[in-house]
């Protein structure tokens, strides 16, 4: 008798305790966070290495939703301006996060003394807040750069200044092609959208000293410096570029210059890291880095952009939340990178105390060049003429989208032979000012 009443107390002993492993078991994985993120090198490293995270924060759990890039903003753009609630952390831009801040879309986000905020790069930072909060944290920002196979720029017997013009380009491009052998002279984006193709052109636009609408907003996609401009970007690519260059983006590109198939590439800074990596890139040791290329101004010529990691406002998991973006975007994070792969492949263009490390400045041949492109890159004054509008290659509106994607279309087409720079040009100009008048910009 006592003995079995001894044992009721044991049996519930045990099953509380079954309870409460089966309770604890849901209480470390209750709070599932859905990552929505761009299918780029870094993002990709970011999700091998945040099981360090989840180590740490047992409760949290990481579901990701890797995309690629124009996917990824038509996802994420439709998510939060219908209060979808599908993702809990978002990657975005210097495009979005002042405009969806501003609308109230965002959470702003907290940071405390040792996430260091004022370690962010200035452009960067103010890029990403409005009124002096900030709306999306930086994981990575670059800016555009020449990189170029020096090999073959010395084979030419050409010096590549620091800062070249687009007519030298075009000299060196003739003079490195050769097609028979599997080299092109320039790889330049050429797939159709407002952060693909379009940001390439609108630099180009921008330094040919053209701009996208005038002070009383008007689109001015027939102006001279945009024809110039796209003409020259049409005929370069025809004549020394590779095949099928109009569906190529910046992972098609990285392929090609990383198997040596490229003489030149311009483009995001970042792409820097994987092309001098040995253990990516056939060429890695013949690489260098120059400055974008100007032409009748320096304005513009090269952009700004930072992807960043940003809370919806409708969001129930924002403590969790701002736990993983305070993890992904911190000085600790970078010396993760560096301890888990080394110093030229952690993320950069976001913190002063990257540049500022010896470490980084030893392993990474591109920084010096990478820094001055960043901060030579100006937001509030990126045309020679004067704009109404804040951004490099982007206009800050919220109608920018749908007319970026429509002209990337027209300039894709224009590449492909499919239209001419004329008609595309022409068909661009209706695009835009049919959206800018609906918008209410003027009659």
């Amino acid at each position: 008798m006592s003995s079995s009443l001894r044992a009721v107390p044991a049996r519930l002993a045990w099953a509380a305790a079954l309870a409460l492993t089966v309770c604890g078991g849901a209480a470390q994985a209750q709070t599932e966070l859905v990552i929505a993120t761009v299918n780029n090198g870094h993002m990709i490293e970011m999700q091998k290495l945040s099981k360090n995270f989840e180590q740490a924060n047992p409760d949290i759990k990481l579901k990701w939703v890797t995309l690629e890039e124009g996917v990824l903003r038509q996802r994420v753009t439709t998510d939060i301006a219908t209060k979808g609630g599908q993702f809990d952390v978002m990657t975005i831009g210097l495009y979005e996060a002042p405009i969806w801040g501003k609308k109230g879309w965002l959470q702003e986000l907290k940071t405390d003394a040792a996430y260091d905020a004022d370690d962010l790069l200035p452009a960067v930072r103010s890029g990403l807040s409005v009124d002096g909060k900030l709306f999306a944290a930086p994981f990575y920002a670059e800016s555009s750069m020449l990189m170029y196979r020096k090999d073959l720029a010395d084979k030419a017997g050409v010096q590549v200044p620091e800062r070249p013009t687009w007519p030298q380009i075009k000299d060196l491009a003739a003079k490195m092609h050769d097609p028979k052998n599997g080299v092109y002279g320039i790889c330049l984006r050429g797939k159709p959208g407002w952060g693909d193709n379009m940001t390439l052109i609108t630099t180009m636009v921008n330094t040919f000293g053209g701009q996208w609408f005038d002070m009383q907003w008007k689109p001015q996609l027939e102006s001279k410096p945009w024809k110039d401009a796209i003409t020259f970007y049409v005929d370069l690519l025809k004549n020394y570029g590779p095949p099928g260059s109009s569906s190529n983006s910046f992972n098609e590109i990285l392929a090609l210059t990383n198997s040596g198939k490229c003489g030149m590439w311009i483009d995001a800074t970042i792409a820097a890291s994987f092309v001098s990596d040995p253990k990516q890139s056939k060429v890695a040791e013949h690489m260098a880095f120059a400055q974008a290329p100007i032409m009748n101004t320096p304005k513009g010529a090269n952009w700004l952009w930072a992807w960043s990691l940003a809370i919806p406002a409708g969001s129930k998991k924002v403590d969790a939340a701002q736990k993983f973006i305070t993890w992904s975007t911190s000085k600790d994070y970078i010396q993760l990178v560096a301890k888990t792969n080394g110093w030229a492949n952690v993320p950069t263009g976001t913190r002063k105390s990257t540049y500022a490390s010896p470490e980084f400045q030893k392993a990474a041949r591109f920084a010096a060049a990478e820094k001055t492109a960043i901060d030579s890159a100006n937001p509030n004054d990126s045309t020679l003429p004067k704009s109404p509008y804040v951004g490099v290659q982007f206009a800050a509106i919220p109608e920018f989208q749908a007319i970026g994607i429509a002209v990337g279309q027209q300039m894709s087409a224009a590449l492909a032979g499919k239209t001419t720079v004329d008609a595309a040009l022409k068909a661009s100009q209706v695009t835009a000012e049919r959206e800018m008048k609906k918008g209410g910009y003027y009659k």
